[in-house]
């Protein structure tokens, strides 16, 4: 199979090795007929804008979880896959356990200023609910993690979808599920319906000193709501990896925020070790014409 790599600069190195290993029938190339390919592998930065000319091309895996940066491109006609592997979702799930164990812990409060503080006992993670907004791949891992470790934890989705020992609530519950958020954690997905979702309303209903945790989409978060919020509750903590602007620009607020501890949206990458063989299998079904492995609803979005 002749298979078109499309990525931003560099990427290649990385991916290569792993995709002849996984796959090693594979003809890759970063260039050549468009009408050659049987299939694009692709990731934003690369240099495919008009998918017009792979008319043979029978997937356009994405490198990417996220896929809005390519769903909304009226040249791609091609089934659209995103990528689900277990490196990406153990990485956002050590990320958010990391997180969440810092902020029940209330690390923060020990300032290394020679007061003994030896007062401040949390509670135990049985006593601490924690709210998943998104029980897609990521959201699902994360939230069995944090079950695992003993947290009470509530999931919110658009189903409303059973998971073992979470508690489920779609979302037109979401006002439920954030009266109770100690911690939230946010990683649904940038559709048109969750663009600021977190407004200054949903905002106000966190309990006082809740942490905010997002390493799912900038988008989701109306960023000046939330410095208000943050101006209002001085307890209030966010961890923000994601932003509507990226990078984030150097002179905005957030970085300078004493509540606010910025990540370069590093939560979850997609490491070719472990991503390679979720590629191998979608190339080898769609050219069996077989179901294809978290194909993208473009009604949807994701």
């Amino acid at each position: 199979m002749r298979v078109r790599f499309s990525a931003r600069e560099g990427a290649w190195d990385d991916w290569a090795p792993a995709l002849r290993a996984a796959c090693p029938e594979i003809d890759l190339r970063r260039e050549g007929d468009p009408a050659a390919f049987d299939a694009i592998i692709y990731a934003p930065g690369g240099d495919i804008a008009d998918f017009t000319p792979y008319r043979n091309a029978r997937l356009v895996q994405s490198l990417w979880a996220g896929v809005e940066r390519i769903v909304g491109n009226a040249t791609l006609t091609q089934p659209l896959a995103r990528m689900v592997d277990p490196g990406l979702r153990q990485g956002m799930a050590e990320y958010c356990a990391g997180w969440t164990m810092r902020a029940h812990l209330g690390m923060d409060r020990y300032a290394q200023d020679g007061v003994w503080r030896n007062g401040l006992v949390p509670p135990l993670a049985a006593e601490r609910p924690v709210t998943v907004l998104g029980l897609g791949a990521l959201g699902g891992a994360v939230a069995a993690m944090l079950t695992d470790l003993g947290f009470p934890v509530t999931g919110i989705s658009a189903s409303g979808r059973a998971m073992d020992g979470v508690r489920a609530l779609p979302l037109d519950r979401l006002d439920e599920g954030l009266a109770t958020a100690q911690i939230l954690i946010c990683l649904l997905p940038d559709t048109p319906g969750t663009r600021g979702l977190m407004d200054a309303r949903r905002l106000s209903l966190l309990p006082p000193g809740a942490w905010l945790i997002n390493p799912g989409r900038g988008t989701l978060i109306d960023e000046a709501a939330l410095l208000e919020r943050l101006a209002g509750d001085p307890d209030a903590r966010a961890v923000l990896d994601v932003f509507a602007t990226e990078p984030l620009p150097p002179a905005h607020p957030i970085w300078a925020h004493p509540q606010v501890t910025v990540t370069p949206h590093i939560a979850a990458e997609t490491r070719p070790a472990t991503a390679a063989p979720v590629v191998a299998e979608n190339l080898r079904r769609a050219m069996a014409g077989r179901p294809l492995l978290n194909l993208v609803d473009r009604g949807r979005g994701y």
